[in-house]
């Protein structure tokens, strides 16, 4: 990784769920020497910790039993918004490159599960959660070369910087990706369940009113449909690489 701090690298992978980003991520970074953050392994442990709190229960019985409405971020009782922040500020989160430990424990099975997975979107769509998290992600970038994954590092978290990738793949091939990768952990999985789930958290990550699912303006699109992991971490480091001499990348 770079000494001087003025040509720190930060890598900003984006794209909607099931795309391919951690993966690739995790290998671009050592590739190229940088610090990997998974941001939505972040966002995974809140959601556990709202499971395992009774926290999504108080919810779901604020939206009226309704599943995943606060995809649209309602307006709720001071005594949640309280509960929340109170959850918030007093996590412990801390990430590694193999381990996501959560108030003391390594939960990074546990923040994979089927469940988590159909949580995580709603968690995502909140405010303060979001705000909580952007401020720890900048902080954990801040004066290191960083490969960061998630839906919103190139337009919120890391606009300024000029690494900027959008990765996407169908909707079935990111089905395929997650019901295997589901199958390799041990747990049990339904396709259908799955692209089921898949397509309404592109939804709700596309239409959250905080920090939407979007590609940046600047970014470099990729999609990953067909392509091996082999041919994408390759694609993403031949353009930082060609970025860095000023020349235009071909992706």
């Amino acid at each position: 990784m770079e000494s001087d701090s003025t040509s720190k690298i930060q890598i900003a992978l984006d794209g909607p769920a099931g795309s391919g980003k951690s993966t690739v991520a995790r290998r671009v970074a050592k590739a190229l020497g940088c610090d990997y953050i998974d941001t939505g392994a972040m966002y995974r442990a809140i959601a556990l910790k709202f499971i395992e709190t009774g926290l999504f229960h108080k919810l779901d019985g604020f939206a009226d039993g309704r599943e995943n409405t606060l995809q649209s971020t309602p307006e709720l009782t001071p005594e949640l918004d309280l509960e929340i922040d109170h959850l918030l500020d007093t996590t412990g989160l801390e990430l590694y490159t193999e381990q996501v430990i959560l108030d003391g424990r390594d939960v990074s099975e546990a923040i994979r599960t089927q469940e988590v997975t159909r949580r995580v979107s709603q968690v995502a769509a909140m405010s303060a959660v979001r705000r909580h998290l952007v401020k720890m992600q900048r902080a954990q970038a801040e004066g290191r070369s960083v490969v960061m994954d998630g839906r919103d590092i190139g337009t919120v978290v890391l606009p300024e910087t000029r690494y900027k990738f959008f990765l996407t793949a169908s909707l079935e091939e990111r089905a395929r990706r997650r019901f295997l990768e589901f199958e390799a952990r041990g747990f049990s999985a339904d396709f259908d369940t799955i692209l089921k789930d898949i397509a309404h958290r592109d939804q709700v990550d596309s239409s959250r009113e905080d920090s939407p699912l979007v590609m940046a303006e600047d970014a470099f699109r990729i999609d990953t449909t067909g392509k091996s992991i082999d041919q994408v971490v390759a694609a993403i480091c031949d353009a930082v690489e060609k970025l860095r001499r000023g020349e235009a990348p071909p992706c």
